[in-house]
């Protein structure tokens, strides 16, 4: 008799929700901004519709093949060497997530609180420590994700609720933006950090209840997409679109200007970047974990373990490849931009040729 599977559907909504509210929280305002102006929270929205594209591909893939994941029916649907190029994709691509996602933490980091700490401490400390917990099994994997869940959503909602006082409407007028030639741009930016919703097609396989995972799939993305949007509508009501422009991390800036009713707290950006780092970590375990897992499938390996630390000397190279923050950044968003033919085209295309050849996998449900 088969052991039971781990993973509830609440566990896969925070999963996924946990794995998307990242480090990319800290600048989205900015990237919405930029292509939007005052329709910055319009851009978040056309950005989570586009990763609700990707978020149903990919459900649906896992829903057909509920006992396998993406590398293993990808070989399924269109052979051993075309998926073998697709599953590369992915392992590299999540690899190079984890690395970006790892140096912008030691950036901010170094920036706004140790100072004097060298930035390859902060970055080699946190991929350590995702290293270390990627090497537990999927039922630990959910039971972390759960369990910081609340803890991420809860300060982050209080923030931005005590924030809304200082707003002015004005700020968020016209809705539909003042230019639009850079909407594409930003748009598709912000859907790149919606990226992390990948996750699923690890989780699907160990789902007690895998038809539930688009329900649960879904839900993690409104919640996430829905914190992103008050987030930014907070930020450019209270800052304004010009002034936005000009922070480099404007929710952080945020946070500065919040304090508690009576003044327990004048300044929330301490408390902030404690749940931020739990952010971070929640969504740094994910990718790595992607990474390491997709790895040892496509080499036919039972166990992942192997690689946890096998592969953080190239992740932690790659993360000292760009010169400073702003190199940093216009990486960020070209490999953000790029990946979506990895997270959405490929998906899509598995998902055709797969209803096409009639390919499905055994109903385990």
């Amino acid at each position: 008799m088969k052991q039971s599977k781990p993973i509830t559907t609440v566990q896969v909504a925070a999963i996924m929700a946990s794995t998307i509210i990242g480090v990319g929280v800290l600048q989205i305002p900015l990237f919405a901004v930029r292509g939007a102006g005052s329709g910055a929270p319009l851009a978040i929205l056309l950005g989570v519709m586009v990763s609700f594209v990707g978020t149903f591909l990919i459900a649906r893939l896992g829903m057909r093949f509920p006992d396998q994941s993406i590398v293993e029916y990808g070989e399924a649907v269109i052979g051993k060497w075309l998926s073998w190029i697709g599953s590369v994709g992915v392992i590299g691509f999540f690899a190079i997530l984890t690395s970006l996602t790892a140096r912008e933490f030691g950036e901010v980091v170094i920036t706004s609180v140790l100072t004097k700490t060298p930035l390859e401490v902060t970055v080699i400390v946190m991929l350590t420590l995702a290293a270390i917990s990627t090497r537990n099994d999927i039922a630990t994997f959910g039971y972390i994700h759960l369990f910081y869940f609340p803890l991420l959503i809860g300060p982050v909602v209080l923030i931005v609720a005590l924030s809304l006082k200082n707003a002015d409407l004005i700020n968020l007028q016209p809705f539909w933006g003042n230019s639009h030639e850079g909407m594409l741009a930003s748009v598709l930016t912000i859907a790149a950090l919606f990226q992390g919703s990948f996750i699923i097609t690890v989780v699907i396989p160990a789902m007690r209840h895998p038809r539930k995972a688009m329900k649960a799939s879904m839900a993690g993305l409104v919640i996430s997409g829905g914190l992103y949007v008050t987030i930014v509508a907070a930020t450019v009501g209270v800052f304004g679109m010009e002034e936005t422009k000009n922070m480099l991390w404007p929710t952080l800036e945020l946070a500065k200007a919040t304090s508690l009713p009576a003044n327990v707290l004048e300044r929330l950006d301490a408390a902030f970047l404690a749940v931020w780092v739990t952010a971070v970590f929640t969504s740094l375990y994910s990718s790595y974990f992607i990474a390491v897992k997709e790895l040892s499938k496509l080499l036919r390996l039972k166990d992942h373990k192997l690689f946890t630390f096998f592969m953080l000397p190239g992740v932690f190279a790659m993360a000292m490849v760009p010169f400073n923050i702003l190199h940093m950044y216009e990486i960020i968003q070209n490999v953000g931009r790029v990946g979506l033919f990895i997270t959405i085209a490929y998906p899509g295309l598995l998902l055709l040729i797969a209803i096409l050849r009639k390919k499905r996998g055994e109903s385990l449900d």
